[in-house]
């Protein structure tokens, strides 16, 4: 089953230039995806940002195939 990400990805146009983010953080889904193609796994991605879930970089995963 895929993660929805309606609930997780927020796009507020003042927010990191209108660039789709988490939770309204300023975390972007291009910087989830720009961590995990340099190799990063979740969990050391979690553990560099702890206010992130997996939840989260799941939802950037089911986003980026939008």
């Amino acid at each position: 089953m895929k993660t929805d990400y309606h609930d997780i990805i927020t796009l507020e146009p003042g927010k990191r230039g209108g660039k789709p983010c988490i939770r309204g953080l300023r975390t972007t889904v291009y910087d989830v995806l720009s961590w995990l193609a340099d190799g990063m796994s979740h969990s050391e991605i979690i553990e560099d940002f702890p206010e992130l879930t997996e939840a989260d970089i799941s939802a950037c995963l089911v986003y980026s195939e939008q």
